[in-house]
């Protein structure tokens, strides 16, 4: 792969693309979810790192953890109250290459109104022409955020003197990228 095909300006191909999450339930189990309306655009510049940006727009009512009682609930003022604050934005101002085939992408992740700066690795995971003429790209990355920050923080104790809710929260990307011509 050469430089070139990685420079350029690259879109999210939304039915491709899993941007996820995964909570611990009562201290013993994981809760998996995803959205599924995502949006943005990547612009990468491999000659000079500082032109490269990324945004990054999340449909907060496509919330889908499967069990739909569960994502009303998430979709309440208890925790991402969509009514007022229909999505979730990542605005990346800095993307470094940090090994081959590996970057971290600064930038400021936006809640609940609540902006914080999150940097998120991210490995690439193959870049190939599609059937259909399209250069496509693979990115995978994960980053571990405490809900809290966000002002997420509607939670019920345990008997046992945990949560129900862990206020850890893994967030997981999968990104299915096509170049613009």
């Amino acid at each position: 792969m050469t430089d070139s095909a990685l420079s350029g300006t690259w879109d999210i191909d939304p039915t491709h693309t899993r941007i996820g999450f995964a909570a611990r339930h009562a201290m013993v189990t994981k809760v998996r979810g995803a959205f599924n309306e995502v949006s943005g655009t990547l612009v990468l510049d491999v000659e000079d790192p500082s032109a490269s940006s990324a945004t990054l727009t999340v449909q907060m009512a496509s919330i889908d953890t499967r069990t739909p009682q569960r994502d009303e609930h998430l979709r309440s003022a208890d925790f991402f109250d969509v009514g007022t604050y229909p999505e979730m934005t990542f605005v990346a101002g800095r993307i470094e290459e940090v090994d081959e085939g590996s970057w971290i992408v600064d930038g400021a992740l936006t809640i609940r109104d609540v902006t914080r700066d999150l940097a998120v690795p991210l490995r690439l995971v193959g870049i190939e022409n599609d059937p259909f003429g399209a250069v496509r790209a693979g990115l995978e990355g994960s980053r571990r955020i405490d809900r809290r920050d966000w002002g997420i923080s509607w939670n019920t104790p345990l008997d046992s003197g945990g949560l129900l809710v862990s206020e850890s929260i893994q967030l997981e990307f999968e990104l299915s990228l096509v170049k613009r011509a």
